[in-house]
């Protein structure tokens, strides 16, 4: 049953597939399907020039083999390795096995003497080199190794030991980038980590095109469980690796801080680990060629973290979100160093200025001599027997200062414009914040608002230029709380004055001028010498341009009299809540009592201003009639009674 797998396009000699016959026999004879050893891979591919039927391509698969704990039967049965040629269509193009043309094994990239408790660990590099034909196309092409399964003891997969792995590259089609060769990662990263030590390793590529690179952390891909190793590799899209959640994703490999992170620009990848444990982390470089993407490289591998106890550690700490950045100073080109080492007796600290003298100090306060990215070192205990070092980057772009001006009439219901006046030595300013203090904000350069309400608030502007300086103004920006008033309407008698008193600004301006002793001032007098209604509008502006209209109206009879109404509906819709008799004519109130028909006085008052709520004794008073009494005196001087009833009604 083994044996059949579709051989499309490929040479098949008896020799060899009787060799691998054999070999596959062997592995199943003493070992599972599911044996777990893979560690990690990558493909790149080279391309070779025209050929008969189209373009020649070198595609180099690398896999990496766990010679520790892997079974070695498990470990031999990967070579020969199979690969798949999918087209964008996902048509199998090409099934065939190959043998490794190299295998070593892999440096740990870990020594210090400092350290008495490094782990064991042993990693195998098989590379195996494919030469394909293939005939140009619109869709491209994918080529694809899958094999069962990773090693186990792995924290961030599920079921390590039980799940595959998939490595690919593609190549795009002829008409987004012809003859194209993808990008090779150099030097493997180290295999062991410390924990609790910074890391800071340079995990770039180097493109054979010249095309841009761009890198970021990016989802594993696992293999279908128990593929047989001479089975076609599934087509595209590949299923995703099972993290486990929380914590891990393929964005958070584990659990550091400051986070795992790989520099977009540089490929470095930074953090400082703080568990312990296997993780798997893979890194995608992005391939681009005049501003379009036009193919992507994956590497997976894995960092064992443990505990190093080590005596000596450098570290700066990373005060920024910059990848390695100790600090970005935007105001001036003074930075103050922070020493969080352990275990020194010495230190010795290079600022990344060339020609500056070095210090000694344990922390160290430099200037720097113009704007710049720098790259200063820490070495602690330098030239003693356990030293360790650290680089960092220090970022100095003074000066940077956010600023902004408001224009236009505070007042509500007109705009506010507001313009970022923001000093930046390096320009251009690429990010605005703002926030209106009403709730409201905006993204753009300068903006315009406009408040709904009357108030003082604390409007702010964050902004942030292209070198990532960040900073904050908060001004407060006043709406002017503008309620122009004419004043209440009244009833006066014939032939008599009434003094207005309008307010709510600092200009007034009264229509009409009819019997008014001047229309520019807030309390011109009235003097009417007929009956009638008079109405007035009075325009007023405040003190920040506001301007606002109200009325108020005269009304002007022929003798004085008491209007008191026959009813009022005391239900707090602010309609005819009060019970108020309206006086014209009179000088005083003696007395204006309520009461009800059991003769209990529930209201009393000598002034007309307040009234009756239909209260008694704080409690609702019940519907029905009741009796008032006025005792007044009038503008002679002469005491008078009046006397009725009201009706309460709800």
């Amino acid at each position: 049953m083994w044996l059949l797998f579709k051989i499309s396009r490929m040479q098949a000699y008896p020799f060899r597939v009787l060799r691998i016959f054999y070999l596959v026999v062997l592995c199943i004879s003493f070992y599972p399907a599911t044996a777990s050893h893979v560690v990690g891979g990558e493909v790149s591919y080279l391309f070779l020039g025209p050929a008969p039927g189209g373009n020649k391509y070198q595609i180099s698969l690398s896999i990496y083999e766990d010679c520790l704990t892997g079974n070695p039967v498990s470990i031999a049965a990967d070579d020969p390795a199979f690969c798949t040629i999918y087209d964008g269509n996902d048509s199998l193009i090409y099934h065939d096995s190959v043998f490794h043309v190299s295998s070593i094994t892999v440096p740990s990239n870990f020594s210090n003497g400092c350290i008495a408790n490094a782990p064991l660990v042993c990693l195998y590099k098989k590379t195996f080199v494919y030469n394909f034909v293939l005939a140009p196309n619109a869709t491209g092409y994918t080529f694809a190794y899958q094999r069962c399964c990773r090693n186990g003891g792995i924290l961030n997969i599920e079921e390590p030991g039980n799940v595959g792995a998939t490595y690919y590259c593609t190549i795009p089609p002829a008409s987004l980038a012809a003859n194209n060769n993808s990008a090779v990662f150099a030097n493997y990263p180290p295999q062991i980590i410390c924990v609790n030590d910074p890391l800071l390793y340079n995990n770039s590529a180097t493109d054979p095109d010249g095309d841009s690179l761009t890198y970021e952390l990016c989802r594993a891909y696992s293999s279908p469980n128990g593929l047989q190793q001479s089975e076609p590799a599934t087509p595209p899209p590949f299923t995703d690796a099972v993290y486990v959640n929380p914590p891990f994703s393929y964005s958070m490999p584990m659990t550091a801080y400051p986070a795992l992170q790989v520099d977009a620009k540089t490929g470095l990848i930074s953090g400082t680990p703080n568990r312990v444990g296997r993780y798997v982390v893979d890194v995608c470089c992005h391939e681009w060629r005049n501003g379009v993407m036009i193919n992507t490289i994956q590497r997976e591998f894995q960092f064992l973290v443990t505990d190093c106890s080590k005596n000596v550690v450098a570290n700066i700490p990373l005060l920024t979100t910059y990848p390695n950045t100790f600090e970005l100073n935007c105001k001036n080109h003074t930075v103050h160093f922070i020493n969080t080492s352990t275990g020194g007796v010495t230190w010795l600290w290079d600022f990344g200025v060339p020609g500056a003298p070095k210090d000694t100090s344990f922390e160290p306060t430099f200037v720097y001599p113009d704007t710049g990215t720098y790259a200063m070192k820490l070495v602690v205990n330098p030239g003693g027997t356990c030293q360790d070092s650290i680089v960092r980057l220090v970022r100095v772009y003074p000066t940077f200062k956010a600023q902004f001006s408001n224009e236009g009439d505070q007042c509500t219901g007109l705009p506010v414009t507001f313009t970022d006046q923001t000093v930046a030595t390096a320009k251009p300013i690429t990010n605005w914040q703002w926030y209106f203090g009403d709730g409201d904000s905006a993204v753009t350069e300068n903006t315009a608002h406009t408040y709904v309400n009357a108030g003082t608030y604390d409007a702010m502007l964050i902004s942030q230029n292209v070198t990532q300086c960040v900073d904050t103004i908060v001004k407060q920006v006043v709406i002017d709380n503008f309620k122009p008033f004419a004043g209440n309407d009244t009833i006066i008698v014939k032939g008599e004055s009434i003094q207005f008193n309008a307010t709510g600004g600092t200009g007034y301006t009264w229509i009409p001028a009819a019997n008014l002793s001047n229309t520019t001032i807030y309390n011109p007098v009235g003097y009417y010498s007929d009956t009638g209604l008079y109405t007035y509008y009075v325009q007023v502006q405040s003190e920040y341009g506001c301007t606002g209209y109200d009325t108020i109206n005269v009304t002007v009879v022929n003798q004085a009299a008491f209007f008191v109404p026959t009813a009022f509906t005391p239900n707090g819709d602010r309609r005819n809540d009060l019970f108020r008799p309206v006086a014209v004519g009179y000088r005083d109130l003696v007395y204006f009592m309520v009461y009800n028909r059991f003769g209990q006085q529930v209201y009393y008052s000598t002034t007309l201003d307040a009234g009756w709520n239909g209260t008694f004794n704080n409690k609702v008073a019940d519907v029905g009639t009741y009796f008032w009494q006025i005792r007044y005196t009038d503008r002679f001087g002469k005491e008078g009674y009046l006397k009725g009833d009201v009706t309460l009604i709800r």
